[in-house]
């Protein structure tokens, strides 16, 4: 560690998620970017792929490299994987042998039940892990994890558990188990090798999947592991015409008993002290709720709720590039380095 810095790699940096990782990065005061990988485009300068990052003075002589060299930039304490789902498995030895810690932004290590896998990562199921990989919500999660491997949340799951994890959270469940989702997402969503034309994304708003939302399962293994609840979850997904940002709704119905006034305090609770989760006080007009422009550009989650006759309705909002995915990943590196929480992360959102 020179300099009191730690030595990274991205693997996978000409994506959206690694693009994003090396940005913020490049600002951490305790980093040093050890190595950047991507195959098709390895010998290319970081800038010219990513040419929002060609005039950050800490960008000049960034290569991208295929991974094989890897062992060649010596050992690095943490490697950010930002493959492509399914790619990882196959790489996960050689990246091992050269990295101390290895957080994952990918998929692959997030299932434990092997059906689930099997349906939602069929090549992760071919393959299974060198060792457990430890599921990190860096707000929710009991303990800062110890294991050599981490794996962080999807964007739209980790929304979704800020939406309803309050709920769940206390002694009993204030709602009844069944919960619908309605998730929205940005376009960055799909990552930069989506096939999806942008003429037909322009000027749109369509479903993007009704059922069988491979982040369902992981929605409930997280509330199961957080709290204990068995959730009847109904997760539906759709496209918004935007680059980045998620916006989750959640309705469920209050149990007997539970009141507007029990359901904000453990909205507060589960929140309080927490830098990157804000819930919104009391929302009365539209814009006092979440909104993308509200958080995209930094890594703040905000939640609100609505109670009334007996029906709760709680909003999530956040940028899935940062806080639902590399923000994500490196308040977790602070977490597990020692370094503080906010090292690095923006907290204000970019307009208009």
């Amino acid at each position: 560690m020179a300099d009191n810095r730690i030595r990274v790699a991205v693997v996978g940096a000409s994506g959206y998620t690694g693009g994003e990782l090396v940005r913020l990065l490049l600002e951490h005061p305790r980093v040093e970017l050890a190595f950047l990988s991507a195959e098709r485009a390895a010998g290319a300068a970081v800038g010219a792929v990513h040419p929002w990052l060609r005039n950050h003075p800490r960008a000049a002589g960034l290569t991208l490299r295929p991974l094989a060299e890897l062992a060649q930039a010596g050992p690095v304490d943490i490697a950010f994987g930002c493959l492509p789902t399914g790619t990882l498995p196959e790489r996960l030895p050689l990246i091992a042998e050269n990295a101390k810690r290895v957080l994952n932004l990918g998929g692959d290590f997030r299932l434990r039940d092997a059906e689930q896998i099997r349906t939602h990562y069929p090549r992760t199921a071919a393959h299974p892990p060198l060792e457990e990989f430890a599921y990190y919500i860096p707000e929710l999660s009991p303990v800062v994890p110890d294991s050599r491997f981490v794996s962080l949340p999807g964007c739209m799951a980790v929304s979704t558990i800020y939406a309803l994890h309050p709920l769940f959270a206390g002694p009993e469940p204030l709602v009844a188990d069944r919960v619908i989702v309605d998730a929205k997402t940005g376009s960055t969503g799909g990552g930069r090798g989506s096939g999806e034309p942008p003429a037909e994304r322009t000027g749109n708003f369509r479903v993007h999947k009704l059922y069988g939302h491979r982040h369902a399962p992981e929605i409930r293994q997280a509330l199961a592991d957080l709290s204990g609840a068995s959730v009847d979850l109904r997760f539906s997904t759709h496209s918004l015409d935007v680059a980045r940002g998620i916006m989750v709704t959640a309705y469920s119905e209050l149990r007997d008993g539970v009141t507007a006034l029990d359901v904000k305090r453990a909205y507060a609770r589960a929140y309080v002290g927490r830098p990157f989760v804000r819930v919104r006080p009391a929302p009365k007009a539209p814009q006092d709720f979440p909104m993308l422009k509200a958080v995209v550009g930094s890594n703040v989650a905000e939640v609100a709720l609505a109670v009334r006759d007996g029906q709760c309705v709680t909003v999530a909002a956040l940028d899935n590039l940062i806080k639902g995915a590399a923000g994500q990943a490196i308040q977790a590196m602070n977490l597990i380095s020692g370094f503080a929480e906010t090292a690095g992360l923006p907290t204000t959102a970019v307009s208009p």
